[in-house]
């Protein structure tokens, strides 16, 4: 679906966002956006090790 957005588009859609948003709110968005990522990032880490900690458990078994 996103695969097609070259920089032309990136731009419109950037301008767009900093009209109905402010240049003041941006990088408060960018930054909660960031802390988002690094979130799921580290949740998902925590889960792939939890799974696999759980598989080595139920081969022992």
């Amino acid at each position: 679906m996103f695969k097609n957005i070259q920089g032309p588009e990136l731009m419109i859609i950037l301008f767009i966002v900093l009209l109905l948003f402010g240049a003041k709110r941006m990088p408060d968005m960018a930054r909660s956006l960031g802390r988002s990522v690094r979130i799921l990032k580290a949740e998902t880490k925590n889960d792939t090790t939890k799974t696999d900690s759980e598989d080595s458990k139920n081969n022992e078994a």
